[in-house]
């Protein structure tokens, strides 16, 4: 991964997935807060008095809202932003959103963070964002395949463990009958285990992000994606099961789904007594 410098104070890292349908309907994954929530994280879109958007609420946890300005609003092709979320002492991070079209009913997503700066302090966070984006752009491929247009239930569940991460992954792989899953296959899950069939989309992953991971399209008990992974981040490691679930019965099945696969990642994964 390499940030770029490619003017005078400012370094920037840039994303970029082919995905289908048209400019309206990708603009509306990338740049509408029931779009957005149905492939990243739950989002809501704040207007101002003229009725365009003028800010952006992102929120990946219990107080980890990201929260970012609008400062460029041209539909269904471009949106920029601003946002504070590295600190205030540190260099704002503009954030650049664009919509290509391309034949056969395609378009290109490119997403631009910069950051206007010439120090080199924040450029793992520059990193970080160039290898996460990769992985939700695949969800994001996959809802405008199979799913486009439709809002979504999510689910986000984790667990915790001291144990490495490819150990932690063959843990979780394993009890849920997975660990061999290969790309295209359809596959159950393994007696003892949340009941879902599913049809593999993405098996694997050798980055340092995810050390473990796997992205299903879930047939039963509900339409929808699966993404399948573990985390090291502040040594320790998170397991995280996270749905996006679509269609009429969405609500019922994550109703449903939430204490089984709950139930079933604390045992797994009990938690673990702190050191003496």
């Amino acid at each position: 991964m390499t940030v770029n410098k490619d003017e005078p104070g400012r370094r920037s890292v840039e994303v970029e997935v082919e995905v289908p349908g048209t400019p309206e309907e990708v603009w509306r994954a990338i740049a509408s807060g029931p779009g957005i929530s149905s492939w990243f994280v739950p989002t809501r879109f704040e207007d101002g008095d003229d009725g365009t958007p003028k800010r952006v609420v992102s929120s990946f946890g219990p107080g980890m809202d990201s929260i970012a300005n609008v400062t460029g609003w041209e539909p269904p092709h471009r949106m920029t932003a601003d946002s504070q979320d590295l600190g205030p002492d540190a260099p704002s991070i503009a954030t650049e959103w664009i919509v290509e079209a391309r034949d056969g009913g395609k378009c290109v997503v490119r997403v631009v963070h910069s950051l206007f700066t010439d120090e080199s302090d924040w450029d793992n966070q520059l990193e970080a964002w160039e290898g996460g984006w990769p992985d939700f752009f695949r969800i994001l491929r996959l809802y405008l395949t199979h799913f486009p247009g439709e809002s979504s239930t999510a689910l986000q569940l984790n667990a915790t463990t001291s144990s490495e991460a490819p150990d932690a992954w063959v843990h979780l792989a394993d009890g849920l009958g997975l660990a061999d899953a290969s790309v295209g296959e359809e596959r159950t899950t393994a007696t003892g285990a949340p009941p879902m069939r599913c049809v593999v989309e993405h098996a694997g992953s050798k980055s340092k992000v995810h050390p473990g991971e796997l992205l299903v399209r879930i047939e039963e008990p509900c339409g929808g994606l699966g993404h399948l992974f573990v985390l090291p981040m502040d040594g320790q490691v998170y397991v995280s099961v996270r749905f996006f679930l679509y269609g009429d019965g969405a609500s019922d099945a994550a109703a449903e789904m939430e204490p089984t696969w709950t139930n079933w990642l604390t045992e797994r994964f009990p938690a673990e007594e702190p050191a003496s």
